[in-house]
């Protein structure tokens, strides 16, 4: 059922709409007696999740008896973060996700689904998995909060995903990943109808139908002036609101270029983005709209690790971002590959597959380490003098002496390919 349906490319919802619009939505769900609000973590502070789980804190007050961010497989969120994104709500009330430990099988999506749903790339099976929290909870409210924009592993993120990948466990997160990096991200990439969206979809299906999950799903843009503006507002509890999200997403954060583009400037916030983890969306946000011999430069003053998981952080250092046919090689013949697939999925998310450079430009990451997992390193100084940020403007820009850059000030906000690219 959709309980609120508002957005389109010309919109920009204020605050009080946001609010509003949430509110009545609830209203229409009925009071609760206890409830649980599932939001990002701060490596999604722009989809406007923080403010819409306060919102909710404030409408339901003490029936709101739990929060737990969707942190999948990245660091538990610190007190700071918590409060620079959900602004008021006691600190008492957040749980945290363990990917490993205190988990929950709802069931298993077999193998001969997954096999014919990836045209034969993968034929094991996947287990839907939550956090033990949402079962034995007792909640007659899950509320789902999150941003639907493209994604490099499910086509178009959130919805199920915020549910089964950011409270799930580390074999359905691995499994899951690897189903899609197996599968190709450029066949993935800005489509709302995948193979990892069709097994959480499997899941949802089959598996989650007593769960009271309520969907609130925003999509983020830009506003005229170049501000971060809300462009629609979704709360249901089943597939509908998600797929108005994603059409809606593909027309604000999917930008489609005429030709592609031989050189890409990227900023990544400090505070989003501490890890290549993350930090690679640069790469695969762009990797469609990158010529051959391209080059991408990636400004990344908040880096410090590679994985946000510390074995996911060995695995990147041991083995470093290498093509696909090289990755599947490798998982093949070593069993830390084999347990850790979405490691290794990332791996090749994270690689040109050879068809451009990468050069990061790290705040707090040697010379010696970025070339060990096979990027280009750039000082981060220089790198700033040259593009800086303050003034650059989002798109193309000619530098004093001719050079001419695309430039973009957030990778998490969007997806950009040239037309003879998106396949």
């Amino acid at each position: 059922m959709l309980y609120y349906s508002k957005g389109s490319v010309e919109k920009n919802i204020s605050r009080d709409e946001l609010k509003s619009g949430l509110y009545e939505a609830l209203d229409k769900i009925g009071k609760r007696k206890r409830v649980l609000a599932v939001p990002p973590d701060i490596t999604r502070f722009h989809s406007q999740a923080g403010i819409l789980t306060e919102y909710a804190w404030e409408y339901y007050k003490d029936s709101l008896t739990d929060i737990l961010p969707a942190i999948g497989t990245h660091y538990p969120m610190t007190e700071s973060e918590i409060k620079t994104m959900y602004g008021k709500v006691p600190s008492g009330l957040f749980r945290v996700h363990d990917w490993k430990t205190g988990l929950h099988t709802l069931g298993i999506v077999p193998p001969d689904y997954v096999k014919d749903i990836s045209g034969g790339a993968v034929d094991y099976p996947i287990p839907i998995q939550v956090d033990e929290l949402l079962v034995n909870g007792n909640f007659d409210l899950i509320l789902s909060i999150g941003q639907v924009v493209p994604h490099e592993v499910i086509g178009m993120a959130n919805h199920n995903k915020n549910i089964f990948i950011g409270t799930g466990g580390r074999e359905g997160i691995n499994k899951s990943h690897f189903l899609g990096a197996a599968y190709g991200m450029e066949k993935i990439m800005g489509r709302a109808d995948t193979p990892v969206k069709r097994v959480l979809n499997y899941g949802s299906d089959h598996f989650a139908g007593n769960m009271p999950i309520i969907y609130v799903l925003t999509v983020v843009g830009k506003d005229d002036e170049g501000n971060l503006a809300v462009k629609g507002l979704y709360v249901g509890d089943d597939i509908e609101c998600f797929n108005l999200a994603a059409e809606l997403s593909l027309k604000v954060n999917f930008v489609m270029l005429d030709e592609p583009l031989k050189k890409i400037v990227v900023y990544l916030d400090p505070s989003e983005f501490k890890t290549t983890w993350l930090g690679n969306k640069a790469v695969y946000r762009t990797r469609m709209a990158i010529a051959d011999g391209g080059e991408l430069i990636v400004l990344a003053p908040g880096l410090k690790a590679f994985g946000e998981d510390p074995g996911n952080d060995k695995i990147i250092r041991k083995y470093g971002y290498v093509n696909t046919p090289e990755v599947l090689a490798l998982v093949k013949q070593n069993e830390d590959l084999q347990g850790s697939l979405g490691a290794a999925a990332h791996l090749i998310h994270g690689s040109s597959e050879g068809r451009f450079s990468i050069t990061y430009c790290p705040g707090k990451i040697s010379r010696e380490e970025m070339e060990s997992v096979n990027f280009q390193y750039g000082p981060l100084d220089e790198a700033l003098k040259k593009y800086n940020p303050d003034n650059l403007k989002d798109g193309i820009n000619i530098l004093p002496g001719g050079e001419e850059i695309f430039y973009i000030s957030n990778p998490a906000l969007g997806l950009w390919a040239y037309k003879g690219k998106f396949i």
